[in-house]
């Protein structure tokens, strides 16, 4: 089968790296891929389906894909990922579009499934793959960042959280596996680690290997460096608190899920922590690796959040002094514990309760890089932004599309290549400034 492929991979950076695998999957079997639609002769939507927007974006790209097959070259269409995984006993006979239905650990199926349906076959091929395989990636990320998939599911069960429904319990995948997959992911300036919970990494086979799993990257040659994200609260341990601390390839950031400060709406939420936990956590943490970076994501509208515990939320932020966090209004999800609590949060609430978040985080983020201005930070340049007509890129404190950018002038710079940036001036989330004229 020598067909050109096109793909459209949505959601989060986990769903990156399923991505990957479909396209190492292509590459493997020697057909093209492109980045124009038009050209495609089979389009593969890799889907995220864990809030209804994320479901209903799903649906309407397949959709709109399907229009390229009177527009284009497009001859068939397959959706693969969560949506699937999820909701294929009821999307498959509804979502006609659809010629190929896969589930996240598919990707050894997808050519099977299209000799089937090029054969005349609608094929739904969910749950018929090799179940934990970490095959070959094509990378689309810039050559000098990369993401590391170090686990699957999750079992944390929280009450809002359609996660384990879709994706199953956590398991970590083996070390030597992950260790010969950043090796064949070439040289890296930035290894970024990500899972549905990165601090339980170990766990499901009888102890936590986080730290030794850490120690084994950061000492291969081709890394440079080492980002955490999804990390837990209640799972950052003194061990990995210290190897922070110490290991010089580990970047001094951490993103701390926490999505509420009150105790109660915690407890609701079937969050292990309370406001004074993590308050300290976070001190403990500033005080023990000196500039660490720290980011989180809050839940707003939670069922039966009163404007008290609201209010107690924004003086929480302001207490804590996070550099940056994202702030996402409750979506009651069917199948979930909370979906069926009492007291359910109008929508329009939600919503104002988002933005007053968000307008109380953002002065909190202006003073933080207000601090920079008229010093100079080291930054790994991402590339040119050519409205701006300027290079951009990202201190230690920014992780890749979740936090903001350093964008400077410089009369040379090159993509994956560090350079000491002035910074000149800064607004709510972005910095700005130069390098020094003769700078490599």
């Amino acid at each position: 089968m020598q067909k050109t492929f096109g793909m459209i991979s949505l959601g989060c950076d986990k769903n990156r790296v399923d991505g990957e695998r479909l396209l190492g999957e292509i590459r493997r079997h020697g057909c093209k891929i492109t980045d124009d639609l038009a050209e495609a002769e089979v389009l593969i939507v890799n889907t995220c389906a864990f809030l209804n927007e994320a479901r209903k974006e799903a649906i309407d790209t397949v959709l709109e894909g399907n229009r390229y097959r009177k527009e284009g070259k497009l001859e068939r269409i397959v959706v693969a990922g969560c949506l699937p995984e999820k909701f294929a006993d009821e999307l498959y006979p509804a979502l006609t579009e659809a010629d190929v239905f896969l589930g996240i650990d598919d990707v050894s199926e997808l050519f099977p499934a299209l000799e089937r349906s090029f054969a005349g076959e609608r094929v739904n091929a969910v749950g018929t793959g090799l179940h934990g395989a970490l095959l070959p990636r094509v990378l689309t990320t810039p050559a000098h960042y990369k993401y590391l998939k170090i686990a699957e599911g999750c079992s944390n069960h929280c009450t809002y959280c359609l996660i384990p429904r879709i994706r199953g319990p956590f398991r970590s995948y083996p070390q030597d596996a992950l260790l010969s997959e950043a090796e064949e992911l070439g040289p890296t300036e930035e290894l970024i680690l990500v899972a549905q919970d990165v601090t339980r990494y170990g766990e499901d086979r009888g102890e936590n290997e986080l730290v030794t799993l850490l120690r084994r990257l950061t000492s291969l040659e081709t890394v440079h460096s080492v980002r955490l994200l999804y990390c837990y609260p209640e799972r950052i341990t003194q061990e990995l608190i210290d190897e922070l601390a110490r290991n010089p390839k580990l970047v001094k950031y951490l993103d701390l899920p926490l999505q509420h400060s009150e105790d109660r709406i915690l407890r609701l939420m079937g969050r292990k922590g309370t406001r004074a936990d993590y308050l300290e956590l976070l001190g403990k943490l500033r005080r023990e690796v000196p500039g660490i970076a720290l980011r989180s994501t809050f839940i707003a509208g939670f069922p039966s959040e009163t404007e008290e515990e609201h209010r107690a939320l924004c003086s929480f932020l302001e207490e804590a002094n996070l550099q940056n966090c994202g702030f996402f209004a409750y979506s009651r999800e069917p199948e979930t514990a909370a979906f069926r609590m009492k007291e359910q949060v109008p929508v329009s609430v939600r919503k104002r309760r988002v933005r007053e978040l968000y307008a109380v985080q953002r002065e909190i983020s202006r003073a933080f890089l207000q601090n920079f201005v008229g010093k100079t930070l080291r930054v790994v340049c991402d590339g040119i932004d050519y409205e701006k007509s300027c290079f951009f890129g990202r201190a230690y404190f920014q992780a890749p599309e979740a936090d903001g950018l350093v964008y400077f002038t410089s009369s040379r710079a090159r993509e994956g290549e560090s350079c000491d940036v002035t910074v000149d001036r800064a607004d709510i989330y972005d910095l700005y400034g130069h390098t020094e004229v003769n700078q490599a």
